[in-house]
């Protein structure tokens, strides 16, 4: 996807997002994420925008120190203005990737063609994740993603966040998943081992065969959608997807 395809899914997803919240209490519990209330998502998300705006407008060459963590997160919204700082946040965080050049020069995590291409995709999936978590805190099902985007979701979860060696999703013995959109072209297969994930963009047999329309790919991979809901359909060794309900976890 394009650098203005994601912009453009960072600012939908956020002013979604930010509406979920404004009609649901905030100590709402999210179903989605059992540990957190609405106000522990809505906080979470806007200090990540607002720790990307430092980075990218800063041209920062390494992650914020604790200090600058700190600085980034404060002051702590009360209730009663926790939806009005989100937004303000959110066009921060957007004003400041549409301002940034081609060639911008900072800090990330993941391989990417570019750092603004990266903190771009990055931060619209980060938002589309959450923005499912506010409108499960909402009791409602919210926009489905578009299926470019859920697979270029999928793809960054897969392919990115879990092929790096801090990732557990880890087997004894070699195994295998193939995972296939039904509303597009993504294929991708993966083989669990001792070591880390590795991912082809293949369709091959496998142990597990996940078949489903990418936007249920998406919610399921990121652990926000049961096994068993949506239209997914599962074939071979339903263990596989409770070993990643337990370690396909992004920290």
């Amino acid at each position: 996807m394009e650098i203005t395809a994601h912009l453009d899914a960072l600012r939908r997803e956020g002013a979604l997002l930010a509406d979920a919240a404004a009609r649901t209490d905030p100590a709402a519990p999210v179903p989605t994420c059992p540990e957190w209330r609405l106000r522990d998502l809505v906080l979470h998300t806007g200090r990540v925008h607002r720790w990307v705006t430092a980075i990218v407008g800063d041209r920062l060459p390494a992650p914020l120190d604790a200090e600058g963590e700190r600085a980034v997160g404060e002051p702590q919204p009360g209730d009663a203005e926790l939806v009005d700082w989100f937004r303000a946040g959110h066009a921060a965080l957007l004003d400041t990737l549409t301002a940034a050049p081609a060639d911008l020069d900072c800090w990330t995590f993941l391989p990417a063609r570019s750092p603004l291409a990266f903190w771009t995709r990055r931060q619209a999936h980060e938002t589309a994740v959450h923005r499912v978590d506010a409108d499960s805190a909402a009791g409602t099902e919210g926009p489905r993603t578009d299926p470019e985007f859920a697979q270029d979701g999928v793809d960054e979860l897969l392919s990115g966040f879990l092929t790096r060696g801090r990732s557990g999703v880890r087997s004894e013995r070699p195994r295998t998943v193939q995972v296939r959109a039904s509303d597009g072209p993504g294929r991708w297969l993966l083989t669990i081992s001792r070591e880390p994930l590795a991912v082809e963009p293949a369709e091959k047999p496998a142990d597990l065969t996940i078949t489903g329309p990418a936007h249920d790919l998406y919610l399921l991979l990121w652990n926000r959608l049961p096994t068993g809901a949506g239209q997914v359909t599962t074939t071979g060794d339903d263990s596989l997807l409770e070993l990643w309900r337990e370690a396909a976890t992004i920290r």
